[in-house]
Order: structure tokens, then sequence, then C-alpha cells
């Protein structure tokens, strides 16, 4: 399997998980505004990764989206407090650290993606 198709099938995991986190967020009571803005943070995200994953351009997009998704562990820091919170907490702590670690493996990916693409064109 290449780094590429990697990448991509690991930015899908993490567009599954950013839909199951944001859908913990609104069934836990996190989430009080408008979900719209999810839909095209997904669509961006789904683009990048299948319509544009062999580009630079995609490689960018998933590189963001990585960083997003590595950050969520971070930004909920009160996940010790969740988790006390039954079933439900359990599972949204551990979509969250999927999406840390996922996320984190995604821009990992597509660091070396675009490290690989510019020494290629380099050579050329």
């Amino acid at each position: 399997m290449t780094d590429s198709t990697l990448l991509i099938r690991t930015s899908l995991l993490s567009v599954v998980l950013f839909v199951f986190h944001i859908t913990g967020d609104i069934a836990m009571g996190y989430e009080k505004g408008s979900v719209l803005p999810v839909i095209p943070i997904a669509v961006v995200f789904l683009y990048g990764a299948l319509v544009l994953g062999e580009r630079r351009s995609g490689h960018v997009i998933m590189l963001l989206g990585g960083l997003a998704s590595a950050a969520m562990p971070v930004l909920h820091w009160k996940l010790a407090q969740v988790a006390n919170s039954g079933s439900t907490g359990f599972f949204f702590v551990a979509v969250v650290l999927a999406m840390g670690v996922t996320g984190l493996f995604g821009f990992i990916l597509a660091v070396q993606g675009l490290w690989s693409m510019s020494r290629h064109r380099r050579s050329q």
C-alpha cells in the first residue's frame, strides 16, 4: 500500500470520527449553536482526500484536517470528567482519542507526502 493510499484512508477515517465527535457533542449538550458548519468542513476534507488525494492541494487539505483532528484531545481537556458519565461518555472519549491518533498519523503522512513531492519536483 502506498503512502498516498494510506493517507487517503486515514483521512476518510478521520472524517467519520469527526462526524461521531460532533454527534457526541450534540448528544451530551456541548454543542448549543448551529451544526451547519460541520457539513462544509467534512465535505472539504472528503474532497481533499478523494478528489485531490494525489495532488499537493489535497495533501495540504489533509494536513490541515489531520492537524485539527490531532488537536481534539487537547481541546477537550475535560475528557476525564466526561468519561465518568457512563457509556455515552466512554464512547465520546474513545472517539476523541481516536481522532487524535488518526489525525496525528494523517498529519505525519501528509508532511511526508508533501516532502517527497517537493524532492521529486526539485530532482526534475
